[in-house]
């Protein structure tokens, strides 16, 4: 016999309207920050940047394919792992649904990682993914915007990740890091490693052929990316989760 709170269909819809009131309340702010965001002032980025792509080398301009914005994530591929970050995987997932949608609306949607191309284009068809997708290998993009760290600022404790200091899951020591090993190792590589880089979004816009930098968010401020997410928090049991249970797409049994 279920444990959870019971009641007549009258009294549930009492209690849903209610729930709808904050539901309603919580969309109207929901527009509000996102009003507030596209109010951001730019920064117009007059640093060169190189990555490579599937259609050869290009600028950061490059990437907007002809659109006016462009949406960068920060996927978690770090030239020492083997394999993409199963987290930023699970959210890469729903990219493609969404990419022509966005193309088609005067927007770009790229991930950008660290690891070579060769290695990001193996992967990519191991998922059998669409999106683009383009290495940041051997320039400073990733670590300008605050998504990769040197070892050096990991031994001294400086990474500033999320607008703080030393505030992320990946700079603990204690549980967490835990955590961190067992997802460190189906990258193929160790903890620390792994924990250099980190997910985000960043966004641009080209003007004039001027390039502006006009948001970035990182840590659970990808969260509305993460697709499956948005399902669970409607489910009957909610997210029903107690560390990382997911997997890459490809690694859950059959059936």
């Amino acid at each position: 016999m279920t444990k959870h709170t019971t009641s007549t269909r009258k009294d549930w819809l009492a209690a849903r309207l209610e729930l709808l009131k904050d539901e309603k309340d919580l969309t109207r702010r929901s527009d509000e920050v996102a009003r507030r965001r596209q109010e951001l002032p730019w920064v117009r980025i007059d640093k060169e940047y190189r990555f490579e792509t599937d259609e050869g080398s290009a600028s950061l301009a490059d990437l907007f394919r002809g659109r006016s914005q462009l949406l960068v994530y920060h996927f978690m591929f770090g030239p020492d792992y083997t394999a993409g970050c199963p987290s930023c995987s699970s959210i890469a997932d729903g990219f493609d649904g969404v990419v022509t949608h966005l193309a088609n609306h005067d927007v770009m949607l790229s991930a950008v990682s660290r690891a070579p191309l060769t290695r990001l284009q193996a992967y990519k068809r191991r998922m059998e993914w669409k999106f683009p997708w383009a290495s940041s290998f051997g320039n400073d993009f990733n670590f300008d915007f605050n998504i990769s760290f040197t070892a050096d600022e990991q031994r001294a404790g400086t990474i500033e990740y999320n607008y703080e200091r030393g505030g992320h899951a990946m700079d603990a020591t204690t549980v967490v890091s835990e955590t961190v090993t067992r997802m460190a190792a189906t990258c193929g590589t160790d903890a620390p490693t792994y924990a250099r880089e980190r997910p985000g979004l960043s966004t641009f816009v080209i003007e004039d052929g001027v390039v502006y930098h006009s948001y970035s968010t990182y840590a659970r401020g990808v969260d509305g990316f993460w697709g499956m997410y948005q399902w669970l928090d409607r489910a009957p049991k909610g997210r029903n989760e107690a560390g990382v249970w997911w997997r890459r797409h490809d690694e859950y049994a059959k059936g």
